[in-house]
């Protein structure tokens, strides 16, 4: 049987699946950069910022945390996935009645939300850059992101765009990094041996790279791809394990660039843009600019993940949404709504913000205990593949620890909305 038949309903953005080897390589590397790119996100960007300006070389364990678990959650989702030739929400309504549909709502709501600070990243990134206006430089961004889903070839399109756009960031972040001058050593020791460890960073790093849409965006991708059952699995596992080897080198390089300016004495206003002042420290002006690209990068990538892998979950409630013109409208909406309201207010409101990050901390371990639970008790869910003990029982120790990340942010946003 050819693979792309026993994904009946997937939601490719293309006109037709990928049917060639060729085709299928293009749009693994694209979900590849896609998990990658949606976990480096103007979110990220700041938070290590902060965190390496609170802890130093000592932060580098808490990046090792995030990939680490990063390893198991994405080995573990690509795998149910793709062998199963379902999409998230399909799973848990088949293991948990109505569970897909909780999971669906949850992931929909909090990329919206996320993709107003996406959107407004992109406008920050471009005002740093070339000096635009933050509200000229979103809606130009967003442009850009809709131009994707109306061309014919939609998929090969923003394949290729993440593609480029995940290479420019590692690329001109590296450079930062070099001339910044950071304390590779002392860095290589507290990746493994840290002075401090801040189980709030730790968990605030993991909730921004690892949960909500981020968790799918990937698989979801590889899933439209016609990449699916058992026969495809080692290929399946060389693209996560690239993958997360992609994501990890962006993390640390991100985070070596901001530690050499920050151990050469600098000090950083973490009440502003922290990250800008970082880079023109170190790169001076061209500096200042390429932290501009490497921000409107990453924020724009995310804008194109939030509104791909959410739109992904749409047709948990009408099978309209598996029909590809409807499907690739549907994710214009998105961005345009997402763009509309970051034009309206001129940012992300910050208890929406807050709100959603909830979702990401709730979305992660609800998410992933059902699949897991699909591995381990409903095999025909996954056609007769005998999953490895290994990866289930790693999945089942990160589930319990993402469970307890989601109870401390479900906490912490109680207060924040009650205070």
């Amino acid at each position: 049987m050819h693979p792309e038949s026993s994904v009946p309903t997937a939601n490719v953005p293309t006109a037709n699946p990928p049917s060639t080897a060729k085709a299928r390589r293009t749009a693994l590397a694209g979900a590849i950069f896609l998990m990658a790119t949606s976990a480096i996100g103007p979110g990220f960007i700041t938070q290590t910022t902060s965190f390496t300006v609170a802890l130093g070389a000592a932060f580098a364990f808490g990046i090792l945390m995030s990939v680490l678990v990063d390893f198991v959650v994405q080995m573990n989702i690509w795998r149910i996935i793709s062998v199963s030739g379902k999409r998230a929400h399909e799973v848990a309504n088949a293991v948990v009645p109505g569970a897909g549909y909780l999971l669906a709502t949850l992931v929909i709501l909090g990329g919206l939300v996320f993709n107003i600070g996406n959107v407004a990243g992109t406008g920050l990134g471009l005002n740093a850059a070339l000096g635009l206006d933050p509200k000229i430089g979103g809606a130009i961004s967003a442009l850009i992101a809709i131009s994707l889903f109306v061309v014919k070839r939609a998929g090969l399109a923003m394949d290729r765009a993440l593609i480029f756009l995940g290479i420019l960031m590692i690329v001109l972040t590296v450079y930062v990094a070099i001339v910044s001058g950071p304390p590779v050593g002392e860095a290589l020791k507290q990746t493994v041996w840290p002075d401090t460890v801040d189980l709030a960073a730790i968990t605030t790093i993991i909730g921004g790279t690892v949960g909500g849409y981020i968790t799918y965006s990937g698989a979801h991708r590889l899933l439209d791809s016609g990449t699916t059952g058992p026969e495809h699995i080692r290929e399946v596992t060389r693209g996560a394990l690239t993958g997360i080897a992609v994501t990890g080198i962006m993390r640390f390089v991100l985070f070596l660039a901001i530690l050499g300016v920050v151990a050469g004495g600098v000090a950083l206003n973490t009440k502003g843009n922290a990250t800008a002042q970082a880079f023109e420290s170190a790169a001076g002006q061209f500096g200042l600019r390429a932290f501009g690209i490497v921000l409107w990068a990453a924020a724009i990538t995310s804008v194109i993940g939030a509104a791909y892998t959410s739109v992904s979950f749409f047709d948990a409630y009408s099978r309209r949404f598996s029909e590809t013109r409807t499907r690739n409208w549907a994710t214009v909406g998105f961005i345009v709504v997402a763009t509309g309201i970051f034009l309206f207010i001129g940012t992300a409101p910050a208890a929406l913000l807050v709100f959603a990050g909830g979702f990401n901390g709730l979305i992660l371990p609800i998410g992933f205990t059902i699949l897991l639970y699909a591995a381990w008790r409903r095999r025909e869910l996954l056609n007769g593949y005998r999953y490895p003990v290994w990866l289930l029982v790693l999945g089942v120790l990160v589930a319990a620890v993402t469970w307890y990340m989601g109870v401390v942010s479900a906490r912490a946003i109680f207060e924040y909305l009650a205070g």
